[in-house]
């Protein structure tokens, strides 16, 4: 018995109708689709021991369910004290069936857990139609178990197939994202 994720159906049987309902697309191809989600975590200068390092990483881990890498920075920057090779962020690129159960565990679980939440900003749209949310406590997640000393944020880009921003917004609205009226 072949596994599929639970939005990975819903996007087949009903988000596909509705987006070429929508938007009369001639080909079916040209109906938008999700195709990578990058979740990114900037490391502050502070961080400094391995101990700090490896539970981030451990953290960013089990919010993906991938393991995460770091990024390194590429030369030197005197201006931030940055030296060649030193660890500035840790991202992970979630695709197929792992894209969707962490959308699915984004939209039910986390988000409703932010205090006071009343939405996602409508306006985090590149143009070109993909999608940016930031994310400023990684505890709303509940794989997260204890907090880091400092408290580190996240940014989730959506990388979809739309051609605007609109046919973007509207398929991400259909995945049940909420956004802020």
């Amino acid at each position: 018995m072949n596994y599929s994720p639970r939005f990975k159906t819903k996007y087949n049987e009903e988000i596909k109708l509705k987006l070429n309902q929508k938007f009369l697309y001639e080909c079916i191809m040209q109906i938008p689709k999700l195709t990578k989600i990058v979740i990114n975590q900037g490391i502050n200068r502070s961080i400094s021991d391995n101990k700090t390092l490896n539970n981030a990483i451990e953290n960013m881990s089990l919010i993906s369910g991938q393991k995460a890498i770091f990024c390194q920075s590429k030369r030197d920057e005197s201006g931030f004290k940055l030296r060649k090779g030193t660890p500035i962020s840790i991202k992970v690129t979630l695709r197929r069936n792992r894209m969707y159960e962490f959308l699915d565990r984004l939209i039910n679980i986390a988000l409703p857990r932010v205090r006071d939440f009343h939405g996602v900003n409508q306006n985090s749209f590149d143009g070109k139609g993909n999608y940016n949310l930031g994310i400023r406590e990684q505890i709303i997640f509940p794989e997260i178990k204890q907090a880091l000393k400092q408290n580190l944020g996240l940014n989730i880009t959506f990388v979809t197939t739309a051609k605007t921003d609109k046919e973007a917004k509207y398929l991400l609205y259909l995945f049940g994202l909420p956004f802020k009226k």
